[in-house]
C-alpha cells in the first residue's frame, strides 16, 4: 500500500473512532437523564405534592370520629331497635310533634336539628362520646345523670316538650342507636369531633342589630323572617327548624346559651358548611347568635338549674351569680372579664 493510501485510510478511522465516541457519549448522557426523569420527574408548580402542613392536615381529618354503620350489626333484632332508634333522632317530630303518632307533645323540631345528620357530624354535636362517658356528673342539675336522663333534658328543653318514659320502646331504642354510634369509643374517652368546635371571644359584646342584617342576608331564606322555619310538604315537620316563636327551643335549653350557639352556627351553618370550612366569620357568628337569641321564645321554670352557682357557665343568661357581672353581659358578653375572674378564684 502507497503511503498516501495509508495516511487517508489512517484518518478515516480516526474519523470513525471520534464518531462512535461521540455517539457513545450522547447515548450515556440520554440515559443517565431519562433515569433522573424516572427518579425524580419533573414539575410544574400545580402538579408539585401539597406542603408538608396539608398533609399533616389530611391525615387529622382521617382522624376525626367516624359513625359505625347500622348495617353492620349482625343480629337483626338489634339492627331493627337501633334503626327505629336513628329514625326517631331523625324525624321526632312525627312521632311526638304537633301531628306526632304516638303523641304530641313536642314543638315539632327534630332532634337531628341540634345533633346534626341524626347526631353524626364532626363538631355537629354528635352522639360519638355519649356512651363513653355516661353516667356522668353534670353540674346544671347537680347530679349523675344517665343517657335517658340526657335525651329527656333534650325533650324539656330543646323539643320544648314532655319527657319520655324512660322504660318506653322509644327512650329505648334512642338509647340503643346512641349507643351504638359510640360503640368504637373506648369507656372514659372523647370522640375527636365530638361536641362543637371552640370559638375565640370577642373583645366586645356579640351585638345582636349586627347579627340581624346577618340573619337577612344568609339565613332568612330557611328559616324565614319570623324565624318560623321551614315545614316539609305534609306540614308535619321541619325541613329548617324554627329559630325562635313557640315552636322553637325555650329558654332552658343548651343553645340559648350563646356561646352554645355560636359555635354551632360557625362550622354548620349556614348549608354547606363545614368544621373545616366555615362561611361565617367570628364576629358574624357571634352577632347572629346573639340576634337569634335575642329573640321571644317559650320559657322554661330553670329556678333549680346549676344548684351550686359557681359552676354557672358564664354564658347562662339568669342570675344569680358567683360574680359581680350582670345578666346582660352573661347573655352577649364581652365573655373575657367574666371568665379572667372566675379563674381568679
Amino acid at each position: 500500500m502507497q503511503q498516501e493510501d495509508k495516511e487517508k485510510y489512517g484518518n478515516v478511522l480516526v474519523s470513525l473512532t471520534r464518531y462512535m465516541i461521540v455517539v457513545v457519549c450522547l447515548f450515556v448522557i440520554t440515559a443517565i437523564c431519562a433515569l433522573i426523569l424516572v427518579l425524580n420527574p419533573g414539575r410544574t408548580d400545580a402538579e408539585a405534592p401539597e406542603p408538608v402542613k396539608n398533609e399533616i392536615e389530611v391525615k387529622a381529618k382521617e382522624n376525626w370520629w367516624n359513625p359505625p354503620d347500622i348495617e353492620t350489626i349482625s343480629d337483626p333484632a338489634q339492627r331493627k331497635q337501633v334503626s327505629y332508634g336513628k329514625n326517631l333522632v331523625a324525624h321526632t317530630a312525627n312521632y311526638f310533634g304537633p301531628k306526632g303518632s304516638i303523641a304530641q307533645s313536642t314543638n315539632g323540631l327534630n332532634c337531628q336539628n341540634c345533633h346534626l345528620s341524626a347526631g353524626t357530624v364532626v363538631f355537629g354535636n354528635n352522639y360519638g362520646s355519649v356512651a363513653a362517658t355516661y353516667p356522668k356528673f353534670r353540674p346544671r342539675s347537680g347530679s349523675i345523670e344517665s343517657i335517658s336522663k340526657r335525651v329527656n333534658d333534650c325533650f324539656e328543653r330543646s323539643l320544648n316538650g314532655e319527657t319520655l318514659d324512660t322504660t318506653s320502646a322509644e327512650m329505648q331504642a334512642i338509647i340503643a342507636y346512641i349507643k351504638f354510634l359510640g360503640s368504637n369509643v373506648a369507656k372514659g374517652n372523647k370522640a375527636a369531633g365530638s361536641g362543637l368546635k371552640e370559638i375565640a371571644f370577642l373583645s366586645r359584646a356579640a351585638n345582636p342589630a349586627n347579627g340581624k342584617t346577618i340573619y337577612i342576608s344568609k339565613c332568612q331564606s330557611c328559616h324565614l323572617e319570623q324565624g318560623q322555619g321551614t315545614l316539609n310538604a305534609s306540614q308535619n315537620e321541619y325541613t329548617y327548624p324554627a329559630l325562635w316563636g313557640p315552636q322553637s327551643y325555650n329558654d332552658g335549653a343548651g343553645l340559648y346559651r350563646i356561646i352554645n350557639l355560636a359555635k354551632f352556627v360557625k362550622y354548620n351553618m349556614p348549608l354547606g358548611a363545614s368544621h373545616d370550612s366555615p362561611q361565617l366569620t367570628d364576629e358574624e357568628a357571634w352577632d347572629v347568635a346573639a340576634f337569634i337569641n335575642s329573640q321571644p321564645r317559650p320559657k322554661k321554670d330553670i329556678h333549680a338549674d346549676w344548684p351550686d352557682v359557681s359552676k354557672k357557665p358564664i354564658d347562662h343568661p339568669f342570675g344569680p351569680f358567683a360574680d359581680a357581672f350582670s345578666e346582660t353581659q352573661h347573655k352577649y358578653g364581652p365573655f373575657g372579664p367574666i371568665e379572667a375572674a372566675q379563674k381568679k378564684k
